[in-house]
């Protein structure tokens, strides 16, 4: 069953190669990568959230649910599964970005886009649309630069939805909501 999942993924991942690569795109992809590196966009979306009232919430809950896809995702299951990446077993491919050196499921750069990207859509259904859309080029990036299998991406867009709907329901379900919403941000003179 597994190997055929993974001829499945090879043959998406070589449709791709032969089908969807250009000089435009390469570059496209290779910047989406790198953005959504370690979460780096998700987190500059949600600085200033911090500091506005309305959208305080949003963004504490952001970076709540992408530190839990980090530390859950990139450093538990990763290391338990174990997964190779399909540019380190095709190695004939021509990289675009430095070949990464850990496991490959799931994708860490797709969990934590859709963690903030779900997050933002649980608030906010207009801006969430278009983190989603965000969140999904980001997921695609990593399949068009050969560093993970479509199963890795599916499942980082599946657990990092499930873990944005953790931390809000926990943020709702002990009214952390309005104690976060009302913090200040104050100098000390």
């Amino acid at each position: 069953m597994i190997d055929y999942i993974t001829q499945i993924d090879f043959a998406v991942l070589d449709f791709i190669q032969q089908n969807l690569r250009s000089d435009f795109l390469d570059h496209v992809m290779v910047f989406l990568s790198l953005i959504g590196e370690g979460g780096f966009v998700w987190f500059l979306i949600a600085l200033p959230m911090l500091f506005f009232k309305k959208s305080r919430v949003c963004g504490v809950v952001v970076i709540l649910s992408m530190g839990a896809s980090l530390l859950l995702g990139e450093f538990f299951l990763k290391n338990l599964i174990g997964r190779v990446r399909p540019c380190n077993i095709n190695t004939e491919i021509e990289m675009l970005i430095e070949r990464p050196k850990s496991f490959s499921f799931p994708s860490g750069h797709t969990s934590s886009s859709f963690a903030s990207a779900t997050t933002v859509f649980l608030w906010n259904k207009k801006c969430g649309v278009i983190a989603l859309v965000l969140a999904f080029l980001i997921a695609f990036s990593r399949l068009y630069n050969y560093v993970h299998f479509p199963t890795d991406v599916l499942c980082g867009m599946l657990f990092g939805a499930f873990i944005s709907l953790l931390c809000y329901h926990f943020v709702k379900r002990y009214k952390l909501d309005n104690k976060i919403e009302n913090l200040r941000f104050s100098r000390r003179g």
